[in-house]
Order: structure tokens, then sequence, then C-alpha cells
């Protein structure tokens, strides 16, 4: 067993500190944030810190770092209200990942990288062709993270666009695990998943259950 001290690991050189620290929590979701300017200039962007924050209302949040260090994402958002966050696979991750770059305010990433935009309906930015679980967010509040000059984004889900059909369940669960949608260890390690179990609804002094996966 090893045990480190935090003034330990600040001693350490900076990358390793940083893998290090991001590995500490897990897997995590990792998407693509996609936004546009008040030009309408496409902006695309990678993010594994998006998280659920309710379902009535439907609301999604992430975390953006310092606008010194990634400033494209949330200026759009500011301006225009709407973004759009897409699931990522196998297929095209190497290109997701190529979004982290740090591209100037004029440069289309999904044109950079190689991934087509798809428009849908009255939306005005655009979703990721490629991706097969998608949807579309209105703004709803930015907070200042003070500690650490971060900003944490509530959205608020206005449309959804599932490409297969097939994985949506009677209940309304998403086997995302049939689409391989990718998550995500560190700042660039990515991984396919597979399900282990689903569970009933679990209330004291009852036994939990194991749920049978629909075919």
């Amino acid at each position: 067993m090893q045990q480190f001290s935090i003034e330990t690991i600040k001693t350490w050189e900076r990358f390793y500190r940083a893998n290090f620290i991001n590995c500490l929590t897990g897997f995590k979701s990792v998407q693509l944030i996609a936004t546009v300017n008040e030009q309408q200039q496409p902006n695309l962007a990678i993010f594994n810190n998006v998280v659920h924050l309710g379902a009535d209302p439907a609301l999604i949040g992430f975390v953006n770092r310092p606008l010194a260090a990634a400033p494209h994402t949330l200026t759009n958002i500011e301006k225009t209200g709407i973004y759009t966050i897409n699931h990522i696979h196998p297929s095209f991750v190497e290109k997701a990942h190529q979004t982290s770059a740090k591209y100037d305010a004029d440069i289309n990433e999904f044109e950079a990288v190689g991934l087509q935009m798809q428009y849908a309906n009255h939306l005005q930015v655009p979703f990721v062709a490629e991706s097969l679980v998608k949807y579309a967010m209105k703004l709803v509040e930015v907070v200042p993270l003070k500690h650490n000059n971060t900003f944490f984004v509530i959205g608020a889900i206005t449309d959804v666009i599932i490409e297969e059909e097939s994985i949506i369940n009677t209940d309304g669960f998403l086997n995302v695990d049939e689409i391989n949608s990718v998550t995500s260890l560190g700042i660039d390690g990515y991984f396919s998943t597979k399900r282990l179990a689903r569970y009933t609804y679990a209330k004291p002094n009852e036994p939990t259950k194991q749920l049978e996966k629909e075919k």
C-alpha cells in the first residue's frame, strides 16, 4: 500500500500530477459540445465532465475551465444561450480528442478534425452527424467557481435525437453500451463499456432483484 499526502502530491511534476488526480474519480462521461458565435461560426470541443442534474426539469451541467485556457465554448453559450451535446463512439474518438487542441476562434473544429455538422429543424446550432445520441440545450445559469476560476454551466434540454431507436427500453432506459458510447479516464484515455447489471428500485427491507435485459 502507498499513501500520499497532498503536500507530497504538490511536489510532483505537473503533468504526472494532473494525470494522477484526474484518474482518481474513475470513468467519466465524455461528450462533444457544439456552439456557435453571434456570426454563426461553429465551435466544437470535448468535455469529460458532463453530468445529469435532474429529470424534471431536465437539466444537464458541465464544468468549463478558466476562460484563459478554454474561452470559446463558454463565450459562445453566454452570447447565444444555445448549444448541443453529442455522444462519442469508437469510429471517431481520435477526431473527438483532437478538438481539445487550442484552435483559434475563427476555426471551425468540425472541419478541422473531419466531423460532419448536422442541423435539425429549428435549431441554429449543429449536432455531430456521426453521434448516435445527441441533445440540444438552452442555457439556464453559469455559476462561477471561485476557488479555481472555473465555471459550472447549467442548461435545460430542449430536443433529443436518438439515431438508433432500438436502444430505448420500454421503461425509457437507454442501452448506450449497444452503440458503443465511449467513456474516459484522466485527460486523454478513452474506453468502451459493458453492461454488468440493472436492478430494481432499492427499498428498505426488500431484496434487490436484477432486471432482465430487453431483447
